[in-house]
């Protein structure tokens, strides 16, 4: 069964204390930073059944999350976007996943954003 438009699931406003940044005041030390996912589904992805296997789940997102967090420094925002992105991408029920992460602690709200599809 497939359907006219698209779900998603989403993880927004994540706060971990990560080891990020290039610059020398950064290194050796965390930082807050906030994550939000929005990971859109392949149309025919949904929950015919209250049953978590048919679905992706958000705590597998953020489980990704913290694991790639917990594997060592990350000099850019925009590699942990990335690998974070690549993470979700790894579902085969993923189609597309957006990802928003805002440095908490540098002076003004800082950060990146992208947005990435499956390549088929």
């Amino acid at each position: 069964m497939t359907r006219d438009g698209s779900d998603s699931i989403f993880v927004h406003d994540h706060v971990i204390d990560c080891h990020i940044g290039v610059y020398a005041e950064e290194k050796g030390v965390t930082q807050k930073v906030r994550i939000s996912v929005d990971a859109g589904l392949d149309a025919d992805v949904f929950a015919s059944t209250d049953d978590m296997e048919h679905v992706p789940s958000y705590a597998e997102i953020i489980d990704g999350i913290e694991a790639i967090a917990a594997e060592g420094h990350i000099n850019l925002v925009e590699t942990f976007a990335e690998r974070i992105a690549e993470h979700c991408l790894k579902d085969k029920r993923i189609a597309s996943v957006r990802v928003k992460i805002e440095k908490l602690e540098r002076g003004p709200l800082r950060g990146v954003s992208i947005s990435r599809p499956r390549r088929r």
